[in-house]
């Protein structure tokens, strides 16, 4: 009786959920100082904020160890407005460009995941492929020595994608917890540059 019970215990205590979906709010600050975002030589390029989503499916081997796949897309929208002046005179180049950047990751998840307990955190390393795109619109400008108006066109590029990171998740009851914050490295290397992204998300964990 005795051992049977004890067995009983320990199943229960090693009870996990087996699976898990997370779809959620991403900011994405970007870094647009690699090739991909400075194509047109305007010599711009700094962090940017992008605002997107973040969803991934986990499948759990174990109370600690799962599998996960991983996407996600950020956007941001932007304008740019600078003069260039050649000998006497000054023209105004100008542009709007719409930029989006994808993850496309798989790895591993390291987590709490017994079904009892109340604060779950987790820690993640993901390895894919990630995407960047520029649309150009509403270009003013005219050819001088100083710009060349052909570079200044709709980009994109592909590049090795990993993410580094981790969260913190909240059980509400036995099919919903929510993920109070995640925080990833999120570094593409690209043909000629790397881009050091970071990413911050929150959102609905549904087990």
């Amino acid at each position: 009786m005795g051992l049977a019970s004890l067995g009983a215990i320990a199943q229960y205590t090693d009870e996990h959920n087996q699976g898990e979906f997370f779809i959620g709010y991403s900011n994405g600050q970007v870094d647009t100082g690699f090739g991909g975002f400075t194509s047109v030589n305007t010599g711009i390029g700094d962090r940017s904020t992008f605002h997107g989503f973040n969803a991934s499916g986990v499948y759990n081997f174990s109370r600690y160890v799962g599998l996960k796949f991983d996407g996600s897309g950020t956007y941001n929208n932007a304008r740019f407005s600078f003069p260039v002046t050649t000998g006497g005179t000054t023209q105004t180049v100008s542009f709007d460009t719409k930029n989006s950047l994808y993850n496309l990751l798989a790895g591993v998840q390291i987590k709490e995941n017994s079904v009892k307990k109340k604060f779950k955190p987790f820690i993640h390393g993901l390895v894919g492929v990630g995407h960047a795109r520029i649309n150009v619109s509403n270009l003013t400008c005219t050819s001088t020595p100083m710009i060349n108006c052909a570079q200044i066109v709709d980009t994109s590029e592909n590049g090795f994608s990993t993410v580094v990171g981790g969260g913190l998740d909240i059980r509400i009851n036995d099919k919903f917890d929510f993920r109070a914050f995640q925080v990833d490295y999120n570094p593409i290397i690209f043909d000629e540059s790397t881009a050091h992204n970071f990413r911050f998300g929150i959102g609905i964990v549904i087990k």
